[in-house]
């Protein structure tokens, strides 16, 4: 799915498609891919999800560049127009990220150690 499509889009739905949302919208944030993710807000469906991401980027749980992978449409003609318009501003951090299928001997070290 990742490699043959140049957007996502979810319509309203239960655990599973929260599930799929996320895990995509984590790997955008890991750098895996720059695509966006569309939400169809049908009924305002996504309304309150919309809100809980803007409170974490507001409290600092989520960078303002992983909320931006989101669209929110409420028709699929506004959603097809932002798709269209879409450009993808990259993180500082997770631009340095390397994920590509080469780059598992360039593994980083990470302090583990207690300090008290």
């Amino acid at each position: 799915m990742l490699d043959n499509s140049d957007a996502f889009i979810a319509l309203p739905g239960g655990i599973v498609t929260l599930v799929e949302i996320f895990q995509i919208a984590s790997w955008a944030q890991l750098n895996i891919h720059h695509k966006p993710i569309g939400l169809l807000n049908v009924d305002g469906f996504f309304n309150k999800l919309l809100s809980f991401l803007d409170q974490a980027r507001e409290e600092n749980f989520i960078p303002h560049s992983a909320q931006q992978i989101f669209i929110f449409a409420s028709t699929v003609e506004e959603m097809i127009d932002k798709l269209e318009d879409f450009v993808y501003k990259p993180d500082p951090v997770a631009a340095q990220i390397d994920w590509s299928k080469g780059s598992s001997s360039k593994k980083r070290k990470m302090d583990l150690s207690l300090h008290l």
